[in-house]
């Protein structure tokens, strides 16, 4: 465990201090650093890899209060004593590593964005619709109401599970495809990471987010970085137009579509992914 700013932060690493650097993988707003399992155990036979909770997910501690998760991530690098690293972040995972690159240029060698957000995005009316039908229906309003405010005396495990259940068919398989384009493995990965995500959320303490200003979708022509921009063309299609975003803002960014793939490509296509880092990896100068 690392105390950031007396936080307990859990973290797992492995592999040599080489030459060839230190990859850290970031994970999204409904999972943990489970996501990673392939990629963890591949890049480690030939770079240090570390990856980590955010508070508020995982083994971490809670978030409570005012929270700047790229600002989290350099602190995790400061206490591991990495002064460089490529970074690698799966959906909101990759907007906190496109924000440490702006906010600490000379700290990031490459940025892989995986189904990555983007803060100061505009959502589109569309997705935010289609979230609502297809997800928050899932628990009556007035309960979830309650506990998203954190008003609620008691938070019921069949609302927890229905509406991690609803998450992943509609993010993580993907709004054209059904439950059964993930294997029972992958499907009960990621209910579980996101149940967890949805109870702990639900349950402790209330945060608020403070972000890079100015924020980082006005300043992706700054990221100077080798980067690669992978994206799921199961995901859902505002996700979809944010690799777009990537892809076209950050100078010489490489982009990898894969096929029938949702929103959590680590964990539906762990080779697939593995290797397009492994291949990104290998064309990153050395420190």
């Amino acid at each position: 465990m690392l105390l950031i700013d007396g936080v307990k932060i859990a973290y797992e690493e492995a592999g040599p201090a080489t030459p060839l650097g230190t990859v850290v993988l970031v994970h999204g707003a409904t999972t943990d650093l489970r996501l990673w399992e392939h990629q963890f155990r591949a890049l480690s036979r030939r770079y240090r890899v570390i990856r980590y909770d955010r508070r508020g997910a995982g083994r971490s501690g809670d978030a409570e209060g005012e929270v700047c998760h790229h600002e989290d991530l350099l602190a995790v690098m400061d206490a591991l004593g990495v002064e460089r690293a490529a970074l690698a972040g799966s959906s909101l995972g990759g907007a906190y590593a496109t924000e440490a690159a702006l906010a600490a240029p000379s700290r990031v060698a490459a940025l892989a964005l995986i189904g990555s957000g983007l803060t100061g995005h505009q959502w589109p009316r569309e997705m935010l619709e289609q979230a609502r039908d297809r997800v928050h229906t899932s628990v009556p309003a007035d309960r979830l109401a309650r506990y998203r405010a954190g008003t609620a005396d008691h938070v019921d495990p069949a609302d927890v599970r229905a509406m991690a259940e609803a998450h992943t068919l509609w993010q993580t398989a993907g709004p054209d495809r059904r439950r059964d384009a993930l294997s029972d493995e992958v499907w009960g990965s990621a209910v579980e990471m996101c149940r967890l995500m949805f109870e702990r959320s639900w349950s402790g303490p209330r945060s608020t987010e403070r972000q890079l200003v100015p924020p980082a979708a006005t300043r992706l022509s700054e990221i100077t970085a080798p980067t690669l921009v992978v994206n799921g063309l199961s995901d859902v299609p505002g996700i979809q137009q944010v690799s777009g975003l990537l892809t076209a803002g950050i100078t010489g960014a490489r982009r990898v579509d894969l096929p029938e793939t949702g929103h959590l490509p680590p964990l539906e296509r762990p080779a697939e992914v593995t290797e397009a880092l492994t291949t990104f990896l290998s064309t990153v100068p050395t420190p």
